[in-house]
């Protein structure tokens, strides 16, 4: 190669080397210009590790004094040393539940429908990180007044008190299996109680309601029948196996058994719920309408579903207004329940 070439060679590989240690140069120089952040400093928005602290809960159920559960609308309020947080009622088996609680001290304050035989009952619980606190309350009876005598139906199974003490502890067992989410355990202890004493209304009752928990509707049924045959007073089992026979699509039985349940208990929103159910299957719309009507006055939001069940009624009868309606206030009432959606569609449609 020329020596003027070599020259030009060299001069070109000196002008890159010369271009490349400028940018590196000025690239130093831009990074130490920016800002240093600190090696432990934590993400903007994302949470610490002491932001995600897990809350607790309470669970529980409402008992009568001989130890059966309420059927439904014991209002409770959940109370602090300084505040009222919220109110909510006991669904149709008793049960309640409280969620997403600071932990610490409560008091839950029970109000029962039936205000003539029982009094507001206070019970305190303390509330723990991440796991439920479980607490039964027991309604506390009524003193009657001196001057007045109150005439009551009283149930076969409240004056039984030639149930073994053996069978009793089954039952106990049984009900402390179900607190902790044991249904095999409970079904065995249930069944053992039915055993030792099959006159044990209670818990043929409480052994249906497992049943149909499971999805064993025909036994549960059974269990309820022969509860309702030793007791014909008692309101629970009337009611449970109405509740089973409209799942069952057995309408007409259900019918004439929630009808006595509702005789004993007049004013429970459960029993005219699923009497409105049973009367649709039916197809006595008008009948089946007034009962929706009247659990839904008596029971309130807890028993919204009233609701969707009028608005199809009135979608069937062609009263576009009022089954708009009242597919509204279920869903403002009910807003992430099961067949909210359907509701929603409803009234994208009837709009």
């Amino acid at each position: 190669m020329p020596i003027w070439a070599q020259a030009m060679t060299l001069e070109a590989q000196l002008s890159r080397t010369l271009s490349l240690l400028v940018c590196l140069l000025a690239a130093a120089a831009l990074a130490e210009a920016q800002p240093k952040r600190p090696v432990d400093t934590p993400e903007i928005g994302r949470p610490n590790a002491d932001d995600r602290q897990p809350r607790g809960s309470i669970k529980g159920r409402v008992l009568l004094p001989d130890g059966s559960y309420v059927s439904g609308n014991v209002k409770l309020t959940l109370q602090t040393l300084r505040d009222t947080i919220t109110t909510i009622y006991t669904d149709g088996l008793g049960q309640f539940e409280f969620t997403d609680l600071v932990p610490g001290n409560y008091q839950i304050e029970a109000d029962p429908t039936d205000r003539a035989h029982f009094d507001v009952t206070s019970e305190q619980i303390q509330v723990f990180k991440g796991t439920p606190s479980i607490l039964n309350i027991t309604l506390k009876p009524r003193a009657p007044a001196k001057t007045t005598r109150a005439i009551t139906t009283t149930s076969v199974a409240e004056l039984d008190r030639s149930i073994p003490n053996t069978a009793r502890k089954e039952f106990e067992k049984a009900n402390h299996a179900v607190q902790n989410g044991l249904a095999d355990e409970a079904i065995a202890h249930f069944r053992k109680a039915i055993e030792i004493y099959p006159g044990f209304v209670m818990a043929r009752n409480d052994l249906g309601v497992q049943l149909f928990a499971r999805g064993q509707l025909e036994e549960a049924a059974e269990e309820l029948q022969r509860a309702v045959k030793l007791d014909a007073k008692a309101f629970n089992p009337a009611l449970n196996l109405g509740m089973v026979l409209v799942h069952l699509h057995r309408f007409a039985e259900a019918y004439e058994i929630l009808n006595r349940a509702r005789a004993i208990q007049p004013n429970s929103a459960a029993a005219k719920l699923y009497a409105g159910m049973a009367l649709k299957g039916l197809d006595n719309l008008d009948a089946a309408a007034e009962c929706f009507k009247s659990a839904y006055e008596t029971g309130g939001k807890e028993f919204a579903e009233a609701l969707f069940y009028l608005g199809e009624i009135y979608m069937a009868r062609g009263d576009r207004a009022a089954a708009l309606d009242s597919f509204e206030r279920y869903v403002t009432s009910s807003p992430d329940a099961a067949n909210a959606n359907q509701a929603r569609r409803m009234i994208a449609m009837l709009r």
